[in-house]
């Protein structure tokens, strides 16, 4: 009985159930926010080592669309995926991420290469997004090259990239999770040392329950005692000493 007392006032259950729920928040955390952390801190690093070349993981990286010029194939606001690729490899058909040749420079531009033209011993592409009523005005030059679209997009996930690239957005996508991981584990660590608490308190109770028990039945088994009679106390006799009489001489009057 002392047993099944304890059992029902311990809180290991509900506390343990909260711990495999906070576990599980964890791990999806984890498996979502660690690689965005990686992948971000990654292509900002190499976007500022070297700034004359898009960042890439692999020769793999991702473009953001701000026009509907190749829709409805890509649209505004989709990511789309491109690899790094030698100018001999392009062909007509391919849809290229490159320079623009007619921008600032900086600007990057995925069109489909209409024609390969050769002049003067150099290779240049004529492009044309497929959305527009005329081709590109500018040849496209073998430097100016940056990848091939892989035919890989995420639709309308351009709209969060630009999001993270805003300050808002550093701390919502960066900060924010690093604070949530930290907070997890803090809270992880204090709910296991508070359960090996609660364990230690539980098993002493036990003990202690086991220990009355054990005594208890102790006490039921042995056998009764028989009663003790009392001996009566044995009186001394009082012996009386005679008292000395003086004999009385009669005295003789002469």
């Amino acid at each position: 009985m002392a047993k099944e007392t304890v059992k029902q006032n311990n809180p290991k259950e509900p506390a343990t159930k909260m711990h495999k729920a906070l576990t599980i928040v964890g791990i999806v955390l984890c498996v979502i926010l660690i690689p965005v952390l990686i992948i971000n801190c990654t292509l900002i690093v190499k976007s500022f080592v070297n700034q004359e070349e898009v960042p890439s993981i692999g020769g793999v990286f991702p473009l953001i669309v701000l026009t509907d010029s190749m829709a409805p194939e890509i649209w505004s606001g989709d990511i789309i995926i491109c690899e790094q690729i030698e100018a001999d490899s392009v062909k007509v058909g391919d849809d290229i991420s490159f320079f623009d040749p007619a921008g600032n420079g900086s600007s990057i531009v995925t069109h489909r290469v209409t024609e390969i033209v050769d002049e003067d011993g150099q290779r240049y592409f004529r492009t044309k997004g497929i959305n527009n009523n005329t081709e590109d005005r500018v040849l496209v030059s073998t430097d100016k090259l940056v990848g091939i679209y892989t035919g890989f997009r995420l639709a309308g996930a351009g709209h969060i990239a630009l999001f993270m690239q805003s300050t808002p957005g550093l701390i919502v996508c960066v900060v924010l999770p690093i604070i949530l991981l930290v907070g997890y584990d803090m809270i992880r660590r204090r709910l296991y040392e508070k359960s090996k608490g609660d364990d230690m308190q539980n098993l002493m109770a036990e003990l202690e329950a086991l220990k009355a028990a054990a005594a208890a039945q102790a006490a039921a088994e042995a056998p009764a005692a028989a009663p003790v009679e009392e001996a009566p106390a044995e009186e001394t006799p009082v012996e009386e000493t005679p008292a000395e009489e003086t004999p009385i001489e009669d005295s003789t009057v002469e």
